[in-house]
């Protein structure tokens, strides 16, 4: 039961999302309760459509902030946070044989009573016991990422999710924390991470305006215009291999598409709202 027990703990701090991003945040003793709490719409694998696992996406978030402590050059910060994120997605893979939400509850958590479905049938358990299994796991494949000195990557590397929260508004940090998702988080070609991105900013940003206010304030409505704006662009697709139609060797294969003019009509389109 330690493993459940642990969970409890990590996810006494919020959503899974917004527990792992805190967790981390902790191991490197800069608390940012803004943008772990904006972590929240990674519940359920992105607003609750069964996508990556909402652990990954806190976490991920939490390791680019700490590269932008690390790194002074923009360029490199960038491609030591899609690096973090590498190493963090292959040591949940090793885990759980997957990153995808609906794989490990398996389940459709859209709609009203999902938490209840998720009370009732287990699933809350599960989610428990991994998060106390990974917890550590997670702060160990996070600063092996941020600290890999093997890492190949021309000057300037650029991610397509830090190029949505720019155009948002974003300062430098904010930028750098949803490096990571780039390419599909990772570079793997999953779920679009300029959308990641642009949910979780547009969050961040709604917080600061409104201090004190509860995330559940929020309205919803405001991200379901971020989704029906992306599936005008990508015809509904949410894969990045498929709206890119390839897969990114690497930091620099990646950084060109996007200096290339790769993704613009999706970025600009989100960052506009």
């Amino acid at each position: 039961m330690k493993a459940y027990k642990d969970g409890l703990k990590v996810l006494s701090r919020g959503t899974c999302g917004t527990a792992f991003c805190s967790l981390l945040n902790e191991e490197y003793g800069v608390p940012n309760e803004v943008a772990e709490v904006a972590a929240s719409p990674f519940a359920g694998g992105l607003l609750n459509r069964g996508y990556q696992c909402g652990l990954i996406g806190g976490a991920v978030l939490a390791a680019g902030a700490e590269s932008y402590r690390r790194n002074e050059d923009t360029g490199t910060a960038v491609a030591m946070a899609i690096t973090a994120t590498q190493h963090l997605m292959q040591s949940f893979t090793k885990r759980t044989n997957t990153i995808s939400c609906r794989d490990i509850t398996d389940m459709d958590l859209s709609g009203k009573l999902a938490p209840l479905k998720v009370l009732f049938t287990g699933k809350a358990f599960t989610c428990m016991k991994l998060a106390g299994k990974w917890a550590p796991e997670a702060i160990k494949s996070a600063d092996e990422g941020l600290s890999d000195d093997t890492v190949k990557f021309c000057p300037g590397s650029v991610s397509c999710a830090s190029e949505v929260v720019r155009k948002m508004g974003g300062t430098d940090e904010e930028m750098l924390m949803v490096a990571g998702y780039a390419g599909g988080l990772g570079l793997s070609g999953k779920e679009c991470g300029a959308l990641s991105a642009a949910i979780w900013y547009k969050m961040v940003d709604w917080l600061k305006k409104n201090p004190g206010k509860s995330a559940s304030s929020f309205d919803a409505q405001e991200q379901k215009k971020m989704l029906r704006a992306f599936y005008v662009q990508t015809d509904s697709e949410v894969m990045c291999s498929k709206i890119t139609g390839k897969e990114f060797k690497d930091i620099d294969d990646h950084s060109d598409y996007i200096k290339n003019g790769g993704c613009k009509k999706i970025i600009d389109a989100l960052a506009a709202l």
